[in-house]
């Protein structure tokens, strides 16, 4: 992803990068240098605003509420970005964080909703919460290739296994086709762990 920034696109990156990571030892403004930066960055760095974002948020390392607040007041890109970033903070605690990744999965937005069931939500949703995200994108067609460490979470997972065939159920009763990934996390679900 980084050879498709330009070269203008780099230099820019490069000094917010550095801007970034400066900011954590400015004294408080209204609105810090790299939380502009950070909204800056789908007009700077097109096509590769994601590895742009996440790079900043790493060099920032921000507090608990910056992050809400870049969440709650960003676009679904900036949203985005906030959950690809939350594997690489680990100054967050699961209460700090999970309240995004909870948020995302309420969400029609299919891209947040593949952001959401990345690595964190692998190691920090519970059961009950994972087994719905699983659900969630089969119902809203987010392909399971997207959901971090699927294998281990499902294998022999008894209760996953039951809400897909109800799912799968409700589907055919329906008169739906049942989505191909389906059968995919019934055979893991099914298998010993």
């Amino acid at each position: 992803m980084w050879e498709a920034i330009d070269t203008r696109a780099r230099a820019w990156l490069a000094e917010a990068v550095v801007e970034a990571a400066a900011a954590k030892h400015a004294p408080p403004r209204s609105m810090p240098v790299w939380e502009a930066r950070f909204a800056e960055a789908g007009r700077m760095c097109r096509g590769a605003e994601d590895v742009a974002r996440v790079l900043l948020l790493h060099a920032v390392r921000p507090e608990p509420s910056a992050l809400a607040r870049l969440y709650a007041h960003g676009t679904a890109d900036e949203r985005r970005a906030v959950l690809c970033v939350l594997p690489h903070l680990p100054h967050l605690t699961p209460a700090d964080a999970l309240p995004f990744v909870e948020d995302a999965l309420r969400a029609n937005d299919t891209r947040l909703v593949a952001a959401a069931v990345g690595p964190y939500a692998a190691e920090h949703l519970d059961a009950h919460q994972w087994r719905h995200a699983v659900l969630k994108c089969l119902f809203t067609g987010v392909p399971l290739a997207e959901v971090a460490d699927l294998e281990r979470r499902a294998a022999g997972d008894g209760e996953l296994a039951r809400m897909l065939t109800d799912y799968a159920a409700e589907r055919t009763a329906a008169g739906r086709p049942v989505p191909a990934d389906l059968h995919r996390a019934l055979r893991l679900a099914t298998q010993d762990s």
